[in-house]
């Protein structure tokens, strides 16, 4: 510390600096991000010729990669005479670590080639610059360079493959990584349990976690945020409360992902009471936890009370960011209420700080079909910036179910067809905006196409937690053990809603 002031103050005495002073500085520097200086340090090196010293520009590589400077470090890379592999491995990790993916890429094919040792380093750096770019086919080569060189049992490699694997939807090759891999760390069990739940199989993220007990892993904030996470997507009650009464005696209520979950798990739950409470007992919140609460009175239909909460973030300075607008939008749809979606809409549209996505054009392409403004979303999807998917031309197609519209659900359903081919339930919804307009003829020609196709409408599922049991009831359902207690119930049920009006 001494040593940095006496460097400010120009103080120092040249016939102290020798290379070992030089490199606490240059150290210490990157330590503390401190540029400046570290420019400062670096013409001192040069001064004194130090930049031939292998050593001495691997430190200023890592100085530079760690305050952002990234141009600065492939300039002292590429002006070394002799480069080490820890100058390589530098060099790939700030590439990686700073999202400039493809150049850590192409530095890593330019090491192999040039017949370089390749270390775990080497390797988890790269793989990490894949999973943040998608990159599954560099991922599968770079999988089978560790075997070769029997890298992939490693922690860091290991891991660093299952979260690729993961990230691109092959949570199969994800678990094969895991099971084979002889010592799990702590970031191995989370990216599983990240993968889980990130891919929609939250019963497997559960199962895994009570493995996870047994073995007696530590839990951390992000292992909770995604176990929870996975008991709101089932609406788990139980399972959710217990887990709450583990963060707060693990100490991560603080924790914002983590408080976010909770604030989520209560709405799916059905206690959005006890969501706002929790939301409205914390000091500080972010904009996650700002988004999960909106989000939670969006699925209780509760849009006034998501449209106060959005007003409250403006006064109180917090930046609505793409999620948050995505949810208003959800709530505009979901109450028909088109001009508040069109001032959602256009508040996105002039927010610079926000880029609009297709999530939000789909969202809005709902609001305006669900209020029977079919040709105004028609003119959107048309209007927009991307590709329409197969969910906007689905959700239109059911708008022009419900408003009557054919010629239109006709236009929809072909973009449908060429999307999603194997699809039979798009074919059933097209026949049925048919039947609504008494239109037989061509009702008769939908159900014949399907029938010629193949294609499979795939039967509505539905489920629900009894006594710590997950029941799951599929449409038409008959050999259940107890369907006739569950059909004597529904008559029940119907006999009830019809005298009372309903």
């Amino acid at each position: 510390n001494n040593s940095l002031k006496d460097k400010r103050r120009g103080k120092i005495d040249r016939s102290l600096i020798d290379m070992f002073v030089l490199h606490e500085l240059l150290q210490l520097c990157a330590k503390r991000r401190s540029l400046l200086v570290g420019k400062s340090c670096h013409g001192l090196a040069i001064h004194f010729g130090l930049v031939t010293d292998t050593v001495t520009c691997n430190i200023l590589i890592n100085l530079y990669t760690k305050c952002g400077r990234n141009d600065c470090a492939r300039h002292v890379f590429d002006a070394m005479l002799a480069r080490s592999i820890v100058s390589w491995n530098t060099m790939i990790a700030g590439y990686t670590q700073s999202g400039e993916d493809v150049q850590a890429l192409k530095l890593f094919q330019r090491m192999h080639r040039e017949g370089r040792q390749l270390t775990k380093f080497t390797l988890s750096s790269t793989i990490c610059a894949c999973a943040a770019k998608y990159a599954i086919n560099e991922c599968k080569q770079l999988h089978a360079i560790a075997i070769k060189l029997a890298l992939d049992s490693n922690s860091f490699v290991g891991t660093a493959i299952l979260d690729v694997y993961a990230k691109c939807n092959m949570i199969k090759d994800a678990c094969w990584v895991f099971e084979k891999m002889p010592d799990k760390t702590l970031v191995t069990w989370s990216s599983l349990f990240a993968g889980y739940v990130q891919n929609g199989l939250h019963e497997e993220a559960l199962c895994l976690f009570r493995n996870a007990q047994r073995e007696g892993v530590k839990l951390t904030e992000f292992t909770l945020s995604a176990i929870i996470s996975a008991c709101a997507s089932l609406a788990l009650k139980i399972e959710g409360t217990q887990l709450h009464a583990v963060i707060v005696k693990c100490g991560f209520h603080g924790n914002f992902f983590v408080a976010a979950s909770l604030v989520d798990v209560y709405a799916r739950c059905g206690q959005i009471e006890k969501s706002y409470a929790l939301f409205a007992y914390m000091e500080q919140k972010n904009v996650v936890i700002w988004n999960a609460m909106i989000a939670g009175f969006s699925r209780h239909a509760h849009s006034w009370e998501a449209m106060i909460l959005f007003e409250k973030m403006h006064q109180l300075g917090i930046f609505p960011n793409e999620v948050t607008y995505l949810s208003m939008l959800s709530v505009c749809s979901h109450a028909g209420l088109v001009e508040e979606g069109r001032h959602y809409f256009n508040l996105l549209m002039s927010d610079r700080t926000v880029e609009p996505n297709v999530l939000h054009y789909s969202c809005m392409v709902d609001v305006l079909g669900r209020s029977g403004k079919t040709d105004e979303a028609w003119e959107l999807i048309h209007k927009m910036p991307f590709e329409p998917t197969a969910s906007m031309w689905g959700s239109l197609l059911g708008s022009c179910r419900n408003h009557n519209n054919s010629g239109l659900a006709r236009i929809a359903a072909e973009q449908l067809f060429q999307l999603e081919p194997d699809n039979g339930g798009n074919h059933v919804l097209l026949s049925n905006v048919y039947a609504a307009s008494g239109n037989w003829e061509n009702v008769l020609m939908a159900r014949k196409y399907l029938k010629d196709s193949g294609a499979k409408k795939e039967m509505g599922r539905s489920w629900i937690e009894a006594k710590g049991k997950i029941h799951v009831f599929v449409v038409g359902e008959r050999k259940h053990p107890a369907i006739t207690d569950i059909y004597n119930k529904l008559e029940e049920i119907y006999h009830d809603m019809r005298k009372f009006a309903h």
